[in-house]
């Protein structure tokens, strides 16, 4: 009875080992599977150059130390480099004659439900007016400088005093001037009633001019034009952090979920690097999936974009969507980011 027992025990020791010898295997397997699918080591160099995002067209720029959601970047800018103002349509021209595939520009309410390109709720920081930009009309606003307040020195002096005054357009002028060029298009808030004008004004505009269209900006809104024109590519943390997710739990296996399909993605450098097949693999993903994926320096909080030399170092080979950047004068110069 012993010796039955004993075999008995035997057997059972060699099925268990057996059956860990196969979940071992599978997930050898696996591992294998995962490593192969979504390496980039065997990929080569693309030769594509990365397109370049320039926010808010031309801008001042300014340090980024320190800096809030509440802080007057017009009150930090550094040395004036050139002489063009932030979301005005020159600023956006010159942009693009320095080779931008996109322009950034920030819209704003108004109080006859217009949309206005500015990137303050509020007038006071950048102009000579005060109050919430929601509260005046189009054509008030006009009357304001958008350089008023700009100044490198702490106050002693503002250089572009006087030289913005009816320099700031509205979105109607926009498309009347750029009737080709790609634009993103910010809503500074999370008002919903934003994204409902957005959405009218939008679907006015021909089939083939709205192709040419993105939007960014609060959940809210995103959703109302994401409702009112489900093929316009939008982006909100709620949508980016969705995809992202998705992509995370599936995407190693090469399925691309419908959170990450048509859709418009900003991936910040910092967290890029954990996506699944990062950089090659990752980008021919999206782009067969109809995705247009910026890529933006640091973080991602608060518009870092690839803006010197040494930035521009960081843009990982293989990298084939765009790159933003707050200063097109320099990255958008022949050589200045090379192709990987």
């Amino acid at each position: 009875m012993y010796l039955v027992s004993g075999r008995y025990k035997l057997y059972g020791v060699v099925k268990v080992r057996k059956k860990i010898k196969i979940l071992l295997y599978i997930f050898i397997g696996f591992v294998i599977f995962l490593f192969f699918n979504n390496t980039t080591i065997f990929c080569g160099r693309s030769g594509v150059k990365p397109l370049l995002l320039a926010h808010r067209g031309l801008a001042q720029t300014f340090g980024m130390e320190g800096i809030t959601n509440d802080t007057d970047t017009s009150k930090r800018i550094f040395p004036p480099e050139h002489h063009y103002l932030e979301n005005t349509i020159s600023s956006m021209e010159q942009a693009f004659k320095y080779g931008a595939a996109i322009v950034e520009l920030d819209v704003q309410m108004t109080k006859d439900d217009k949309l206005a390109v500015f990137h303050d709720h509020t007038l006071q920081y950048r102009t000579d007016g005060k109050g919430r930009v929601r509260d005046f009309t189009m054509a008030e606003l006009k009357k304001l400088d958008v350089g008023y307040g700009y100044t490198a020195d702490g106050g002693m002096t503002f250089p572009f005093r006087g030289k913005g005054i009816g320099l700031m357009p509205s979105l109607d002028e926009i498309m009347e001037r750029f009737t080709a060029e790609t634009l993103l298009v910010n809503i500074k808030s999370n008002d919903p009633a934003e994204g409902a004008i957005l959405a009218k004004f939008l679907k006015s505009l021909p089939a083939w001019r709205l192709k040419g269209i993105r939007a960014y900006g609060g959940d809210l809104p995103m959703q109302t034009l994401k409702t009112e024109i489900p093929d316009l590519p939008v982006l909100s943390k709620k949508t980016l952090f969705k995809a992202l997710g998705d992509y995370e739990l599936i995407g190693w296996s090469g399925y691309v979920p419908e959170s990450c399909r048509k859709a418009w993605l900003h991936i910040p450098l910092k967290y890029a690097p954990f996506l699944w097949g990062w950089p090659h693999k990752f980008m021919k993903r999206m782009e067969d999936s109809g995705t247009g994926v910026v890529l933006v320096a640091g973080d991602g909080k608060f518009s870092e974009g690839f803006d010197t030399a040494e930035d521009i170092k960081k843009i990982p080979a293989g990298f084939s969507g765009y790159i933003w950047t707050n200063r097109i004068d320099r990255v958008g110069k022949p050589g200045a980011v090379p192709s990987n």
